[in-house]
C-alpha cells in the first residue's frame, strides 16, 4: 500500500513535469485523455487537470465494474496526476529547449512516471487505465496498446496541429510508449 502511494506521487510528479516543463511550452500533444486535454487547453485555456478529470470519469466508471481493482487506485492516480499538472504550470517557462529534445525528454519523463504507476498497479486514470485493462486482458504489450491509443487521438488531432507539431507529438508519444514499457515491466 505504501510503495503504491509513493509511485502514485512520484509518477504523478514526473508527469507534471514532462508536460509543463517539455510538451506545453512546443504545444506538443500526448495522445490519450492527456492529449484531449492539452488541446482543450491550447484552444480555450482550460486547466489540463481538471479536463483531465471530466473526461476520465467514464473510463473510471468502465473500470469499477470490470476491473474494481484498479478502480480506486486509478482514481487515486487520476486526481493526485491532475493536480500536480496543474500546480507546476509555473514549469512551462523554465524550461525551452529545442522541439526534438523536448519531445524525446518529454516523452521519456512521462514515460517513467506512467510506467512507475502501471508498475505498481495504479495509473493516471483515463487511457492508461483503459490501456492497461486491454493490456491484460488480451496478453498485449502496454507500450504497443499505448501506442495505439495515443496514435489515434493524434491522428484524430492532425487538422488543428501544425506539421511539425503532428510530427514531434508523435516522437514524444513514442517515447512514452517505449520508457513506459521499459519501466513498467512484465
Amino acid at each position: 500500500m505504501f510503495q503504491k502511494l509513493i509511485a502514485t506521487l512520484i509518477g504523478s510528479l514526473l508527469l507534471g513535469v514532462g508536460v509543463n516543463g517539455f510538451l506545453v511550452p512546443h504545444h506538443l500533444i500526448d495522445g490519450g485523455i492527456l492529449g484531449i486535454a492539452l488541446l482543450l487547453h491550447y484552444f480555450f485555456k482550460f486547466p489540463t487537470g481538471i479536463i483531465m478529470v471530466g473526461l476520465s470519469i467514464p473510463i473510471c466508471i468502465f473500470s469499477s465494474i470490470n476491473k474494481k481493482e484498479y478502480f480506486f487506485s486509478s482514481l487515486q492516480g487520476l486526481l493526485v496526476s491532475s493536480l500536480f499538472i496543474d500546480l507546476l504550470v509555473p514549469l512551462r517557462s523554465q524550461f525551452f529547449i529545442p522541439q526534438l529534445a523536448s519531445a524525446l525528454i518529454g516523452g521519456a519523463i512521462i514515460g517513467v512516471g506512467v510506467g512507475l504507476m502501471l508498475r505498481y498497479k495504479t495509473s493516471t486514470g483515463g487511457t492508461d487505465l483503459l490501456a492497461e485493462i486491454i493490456s491484460e486482458t488480451f496478453s498485449l504489450n502496454i507500450a504497443l496498446v499505448i501506442i495505439l491509443i495515443d496514435g489515434i487521438i493524434v491522428l484524430a488531432c492532425l487538422a488543428l496541429l501544425k506539421l511539425d507539431t503532428f510530427i514531434y507529438s508523435c516522437i514524444a508519444i513514442t517515447s512514452v510508449g517505449l520508457i513506459t514499457s521499459l519501466i513498467k515491466g512484465k
